[in-house]
């Protein structure tokens, strides 16, 4: 899961950003060329891209210029290129950000790209207005991660329910350590973090302060107020979370499959993944989809058609399982995404979760980003500045009316 960059803030940095050209500079009358971008400067996955890029180039016939872009300049550079019809010919994009990208008009709608055999919920992740826009070759989410060996100990089995998450969060806080850590951070990964419990209690993005999303907040307010979780949590990004995780502070974290490469390389730390637990038996977990969207820009005929060959070489069900499980996510296709939890059963419960996994666009489109900001100072106000859940959500929604 990457931040979401606010409409407001995109729109704002494009005069800062108006001399930027298409990314990689190829002109649009040179067929034998194509540009891509994305934001993986610093991360695994760019290892992994330029050569599944060059493999399905080689496929379709055409070079492909790979560049990657720092993630704050991302999308006011896309936003820039797009209203001036000079979009490289892939882009890879947060899904939430696409929305905003498609109202522009510089993509090209996927009609040609058959959906088929990928998850339902991914499929409406990538679409706008009815079309589809995006499609992800794979996705993430958030599970729970609990510690066997002090699990074991305290003669406890990983929670189901909500009850039991609480007892055992509860049960394993001692000394400095805490029972459970999350992201409660005031950006889109605060959001991101609580919006499994806020579906699977039943709220929706469109009534900030249904009873359903008061349960919610109360379940992370009762943990803090109940020392099992750190007021910290109020500062920690997904990444601090894991930290704690792998340092013994906490027996339990909310956390994505990024975070396994990391988690498996430390030595003596053995770990179980569960999903995150469900208010009531009957319930199912309703997690936010995360990672990102193939989209093709908007250039000449040619162009776009050799793009589309591209994408749908990158989107097969082997280069898909390829690119998952170089980056930790999980496959679009449900075939290659049952492969992946046979062959690495740590991916199991996140594969289990994509079934009823939920855009966070679905509801929204380009409203989101201002209902996310909402929500997560609702959940800042709530668990740092005193207020009750009730207040915290009646002001957040009052916000976005």
């Amino acid at each position: 899961m990457k931040r979401l960059t606010a409409a407001a803030a995109a729109f704002a940095a494009l005069a800062v950003l108006s001399a930027c050209g298409d990314g990689a500079g190829t002109a649009k009358d040179d067929t034998g060329t194509l540009t891509e971008i994305d934001y993986y400067e610093a991360a695994p996955q760019n290892t992994q891209l330029p050569k599944l890029l060059d493999a399905c180039g080689t496929e379709v016939g055409v070079k492909i210029e790979h560049q990657q872009v720092p993630r704050a300049q991302f999308m006011p550079k896309l936003l820039q290129q797009a209203s001036a019809r000079t979009l490289p010919d892939l882009a890879l994009v947060d899904n939430p950000d696409l929305p905003q990208l498609a109202a522009s008009g510089g993509l090209v709608p996927l009609k040609e790209l058959s959906t088929e055999g990928l998850y339902p919920s991914i499929v409406t992740a990538g679409q706008y207005k009815g079309d589809t826009y995006g499609i992800a070759a794979g996705v993430n989410g958030l599970a729970l991660y609990y510690n066997q060996d002090l699990f074991s100990a305290a003669g406890l089995q990983p929670p189901k329910t909500w009850d039991e998450l609480t007892a055992a969060a509860k049960a394993l806080t001692k000394g400095t350590r805490y029972g459970i850590a999350f992201s409660a951070v005031g950006t889109e990964e605060g959001s991101f973090q609580f919006e499994p419990f806020f579906w699977t209690a039943g709220a929706n993005l469109k009534q900030l302060d249904s009873p359903e999303a008061i349960k919610a907040l109360t379940l992370w307010k009762d943990l803090v107020d109940g020392k099992a979780a750190s007021r910290s949590v109020v500062t920690w990004t997904q990444a601090d979370v894991n930290d704690q995780f792998m340092a013994g502070n906490a027996a339990m974290m909310v956390n994505g499959p990024w975070q396994l490469p990391t988690l498996n390389a430390k030595q003596g730390l053995k770990f179980g993944i569960v999903p995150i637990p469900i208010p009531a038996p009957t319930a199912k977990p309703v997690t936010p989809l995360g990672g990102e969207m193939w989209t093709v820009g908007r250039s000449n005929p040619e162009r776009e058609r050799k793009a589309l060959a591209v994408l749908k070489c990158l989107l097969g069900k082997d280069k898909s399982l390829e690119w998952s499980t170089a980056a930790g996510y999980i496959p679009s296709n449900q075939a290659a995404a049952a492969a992946l939890a046979q062959s690495n059963p740590q991916l199991a419960a996140f594969v289990e979760e994509v079934a009823t996994a939920q855009a966070r666009t679905a509801d929204l489109g380009t409203d989101y980003p201002k209902t996310s900001e909402a929500l997560f100072n609702a959940i800042q106000s709530c668990l740092a500045g005193g207020k009750s859940p009730q207040e915290a959500l009646k002001a957040a929604q009052a916000s976005v009316k």
